[in-house]
């Protein structure tokens, strides 16, 4: 079923709230001070059963231009205006500033109810009806249906409940299926129940016991009781008012202009990218930094503007800002804003969010611009391939780029699938969550480590390359995890860039070049390890009778690095090929015996105890063997 919110507009004082009692037998203001002083200051609900069972939600806003704040957190989810207008006033001020913040926020349907009927003569009526259709000709509500009625005796309130109807049924329908989002109006408490929230839903659905989170506070909770127009309800979706009831959150969690919303869907940002347009009724330009007030949902933030291509915009341009705020704002892409100036507080225009997550950058970048123009009007997988480009650097998977994509794309996996056999994204495969980067971003990290492996063998010539650690927390930081990382590091490999030796990274076609003295000190070293065997010596004998110690101590680490010597616990090492040895031969002497002990081993290798014990201790360090009491049993 299609749910459909009608809601008012127009000046104080032209009838909207008696309208609005007229038509649905129900009082929108409650505020004791509204009722003393005959105007609305808050926004007020109610709901409006049309004749054909469809039940519409209504939203009654203030006229009061001190109000606007509260008018614009209601017509944010409007999908049907009645422009009120008095016949014996006709179009006032905040008809017309009321008019203009519809048209930014893309309201596309409306009816023009002249009220008052009553208090005016027929020529009158006639004048004021030709006045309305002359200044809302260039508006949405040129061609709009324009009834004349009388809160008073009824008079027309049937021919505007018709109109009603027709227009409910031309409504587009809303995005159900996309992430839950409700942007908070009202945030109370019921003895009892604990906190509830009011609001429009504007895409997706909520259900009874569904997770939640609260933005931008980033704090979860639970869906207790749902209710739309006063019935208790087991969900609730787009297009429909709801209150909702929720536990784990207290009412000081939330406020008015918070949003309610799938959780981990959103990322709260001080900066925001916008297509903007300055309204040609403002009477001078634009400048660049001028603070502004920002209206996006339920929610009002201080900020400023920040102009991107243009020194100054003059009435009725349009062109791409920055909006950077003095509170957070979370949105997604394609939400709409509408900007009114700081002070004198009067709309100056509105647009639409391209970068819900914006970033500091300098004016007048084309690089920049070009990249808002393709996420305003690029195809689906542009739009991602940039969103992808700017966040490689995360290492995100699906869920991630959603978030960041800044809207619902029910086609993501498609699209990330069309780039991957484009060859524009390569995918990490080797963790639970597949992860995406951009191809520009992998081939920049990998010239980055070439560079850089380029200066470590300018400076280190007998070093058989960098450490994998150093770069990878030089190049790419703390966020690419290890298994990842190798994957990297092979496909640098495959393409020739890169070799990899242990834990060592050199460039392809780096060799390590010895003078005659440190070839005679490796074949020494090499040799000495070789006949040793299984009982080798100590470092500190093979160097005694070296005269050149620092070339000495290069060489050995060329060949400890490189792994033609290894390494075992208390200082204990052997030749490449005498351990490859020692594993054949444990391997083969356990799947004989089933096991062997320190001293099967020292017999085996013909060594000491100290010796046996330092290979067994390095086989379970590498998983090899295990320890079970005395004994070594396959891992």
């Amino acid at each position: 079923m299609k749910h459909v919110i009608i809601g008012t507009a127009g000046h104080i004082d032209h009838g909207k709230t008696t309208l609005i009692r007229a038509l649905t037998g129900r009082e929108t203001d409650t505020l004791e001070e509204e009722k003393k002083r005959g105007i609305s200051i808050n926004l007020g609900f109610t709901y409006f059963d049309l004749p054909s069972g469809k039940r519409a939600g209504i939203i009654d806003v203030p006229g009061h231009e001190k109000f606007i704040k509260n008018m614009l957190a209601g017509v944010s989810t409007v999908d049907v205006v009645l422009l009120v207008i008095a016949a014996d006033e006709g179009v006032m001020p905040q008809t017309k500033e009321h008019l203009e913040i519809l048209s930014l926020l893309n309201v596309k349907k409306g009816i023009v109810v002249l009220t008052k009927k009553d208090m005016v003569d027929e020529e009158w009526l006639e004048m004021i009806t030709e006045d309305v259709k002359e200044k809302l000709k260039g508006t949405f509500l040129e061609n709009a249906p324009l009834v004349q009625v009388s809160a008073k005796n009824k008079d027309g309130i049937k021919a505007l409940i018709d109109e009603i109807e027709k227009a409910t049924d031309e409504v587009e329908s809303k995005d159900r299926e996309g992430h839950f989002r409700l942007p908070v109006d009202r945030v109370f408490t019921i003895s009892g129940f604990g906190t509830v929230v009011t609001g429009t839903i504007i895409s997706g659905r909520v259900s009874v016991g569904d997770t939640i989170e609260v933005y931008p506070e980033t704090i979860q909770g639970k869906v207790r009781n749902i209710q739309v127009h006063e019935e208790d309800k087991p969900f609730a979706e787009a297009g429909q008012r709801s209150a909702i009831n929720l536990s784990n959150i207290k009412k000081e969690d939330i406020k008015r202009g918070d949003i309610i919303a799938t959780p981990n869907i959103m990322e709260p940002s001080y900066i925001i990218d916008c297509s903007f347009k300055y309204l040609s009724s403002q009477s001078k330009n634009l400048e660049n930094r001028q603070r502004v007030r920002v209206y996006h949902g339920t929610k009002e933030i201080i900020g400023r503007v920040i102009l991107l291509s243009d020194e100054e915009l003059k009435p009725g341009d349009e062109s791409y800002i920055q909006l950077r705020l003095e509170d957070t704002i979370t949105a997604q892409r394609g939400d709409r804003i509408v900007i009114r100036n700081y002070s004198p507080m009067e709309t100056i225009g509105g647009g639409v969010i391209i970068e819900p997550v914006g970033k500091k950058v300098k004016r007048f970048d084309e690089e920049y611009i070009k990249e808002l123009k393709i996420k305003e009007k690029g195809s689906a997988e542009d739009i991602i391939e940039k969103v992808l480009e700017g966040i490689s650097g995360s290492f995100p998977d699906s869920k991630e780029i959603l978030k960041s994509l800044g809207r619902k794309e029910e086609k993501l996996e498609e699209y990330l699938g069309v780039l991957l056999k484009d060859r524009k994204i390569i995918n990490l495969v080797s963790l639970d969550k597949p992860v995406y980067i951009h191809s520009k971003f992998f081939m920049n990290k990998g010239d980055e480590i070439v560079k850089l492996l380029e200066g470590y063998h300018k400076a280190n010539p007998l070093k058989v390359g960098m450490s994998k650690e150093e770069i990878k927390s030089k190049v790419f930081g703390p966020k690419l995890k290890g298994k990842n990382y190798d994957e990297i590091l092979k496909i640098l490999e495959e393409k020739g860039e890169i070799k990899i030796k242990g834990s060592f990274i050199a460039k392809n076609d780096f060799q390590v070049n010895f003078t005659k003295e440190q070839e005679r000190i490796k074949n020494k070293i090499l040799k000495t390890y070789e006949e040793g065997k299984y009982q080798t010596p100590k470092y500190e004998d093979i160097i005694k009778d070296e005269k050149d110690k620092g070339a000495f101590k290069m060489v050995y680490q060329y060949l400890l690095d490189g792994e033609d010597i290894i390494k075992t616990v208390d200082d204990c090492f052997f030749s490449k090929n005498n351990y490859l040895k020692a594993k054949e031969l444990v391997i083969e002497y356990i799947n004989k015996n089933g096991s062997i002990t320190a001293g099967e081993a020292r017999d085996l290798f013909n060594t000491s105890r100290k010796y046996a014990v330092a290979i067994l201790e390095s086989f379970d360090n590498i998983k090899l063997t295990k320890r079970v009491e005395d004994k070594r049993i396959l891992a």
